[in-house]
């Protein structure tokens, strides 16, 4: 019997499409040195010995439909920032964010599996294997958003060339130009400061109790009484919620306004309510471990060939 969990390690080591994967296992009886043998002969695992390296440089890209209703962001990753900027990659990047705000895949291996935007003949996973092959180096679609609105707008942010990249969607009665220039400025202020939380009322009790905990500890470290520290602790957590709640934020732009003031007197100016309903931020290569050899270890498997 054929299982998810041999399909997802077939797929893992060879960077080809999950029914490629699941076919060649069928034909090779579960045996799946077999069945990546079948991949590579069928031109479908061409990258199969790139698929160890860590892939940790790349870009994220954003798209935008034009009446700013619908929009998508996607990293995918390659492992150095030469092939980052090659125009093959970049093309493929995003014309995948194209795709995304177009699809109703809800994982990679959904989208993978979809036929190529810009060439139908080919799946997004063969797209990207001949991408491989042909560039030299491991890549993977890492992760996408979407986001929709329908009395509003999304727009975006990249900074760094494809570092960073922010989707905010923005919610009002009203159309006004005035909407694209906030939706502007808060993805900015997504970028620079990285906020955790949209408000105060979205942090999660558990990071809460965890957080009042450590301020606790701290305050009483600091050789305070327990009933100070109690009122330390509910001033910590207000603090707290000014540095990772955007809404509470101090407006990098002018520090005499929060997000929240901020969107208040644009509200007045458009003449309805306007509501930082979401965002999203992606950072290339966060959370991924980088691989470090020694030099001189390198240089000697490079003498010995390997």
């Amino acid at each position: 019997m054929i299982t998810a969990q041999m399909v997802k390690e077939l797929r893992e080591r060879t960077g080809a499409g999950m029914m490629d994967c699941k076919k060649a296992l069928n034909e090779a009886g579960g045996d799946s040195e077999k069945a990546i043998e079948i991949l590579r002969e069928k031109g479908l695992a061409a990258a199969a010995k790139k698929s160890g390296r860590i892939a940790s440089e790349g870009l994220v890209k954003t798209y935008v439909s034009e009446d700013g209703k619908v929009a998508s962001i996607v990293e995918v990753n390659c492992e150095t920032d030469f092939v980052a900027v090659n125009a093959d990659f970049v093309n493929f990047v995003d014309n995948l964010a194209k795709q995304i705000s177009l699809s109703e895949s809800t994982t990679v291996e959904e989208l993978s599996e979809e036929k190529y935007i810009s060439d139908d003949s080919k799946t997004v996973s063969e797209t990207l294997v001949n991408l491989i092959s042909k560039l030299g180096e491991n890549m993977a679609i890492r992760r996408f958003e979407r986001l929709a609105v329908s009395k509003g707008l999304i727009e975006s942010y990249i900074h760094g060339g494809g570092r960073i990249g922010v989707l905010v969607k923005l919610e009002c009665e009203k159309e006004s130009e005035i909407l694209k220039e906030v939706a502007k400025d808060a993805a900015m202020q997504v970028a620079a400061t990285n906020p955790l939380f949209l408000s105060k009322d979205t942090v999660d009790g558990a990071t809460l109790d965890k957080e009042k905990e450590i301020f606790k500890v701290q305050a009483l470290n600091e050789g305070k009484p327990e009933k100070i520290a109690e009122k330390i602790v509910m001033g910590r957590v207000q603090k707290y919620y000014k540095e990772n709640c955007l809404i509470e934020q101090l407006w990098v732009k002018d520090s005499d306004l929060t997000i929240d003031k901020y969107l208040k007197s644009k509200s007045k100016e458009v003449g309805a309510p306007i509501k930082i309903s979401n965002f999203i931020r992606f950072e290339k290569g966060e959370g991924i471990e980088k691989k470090e050899e020694d030099f001189a270890e390198e240089v000697r498997k490079q003498i010995e060939g390997k």
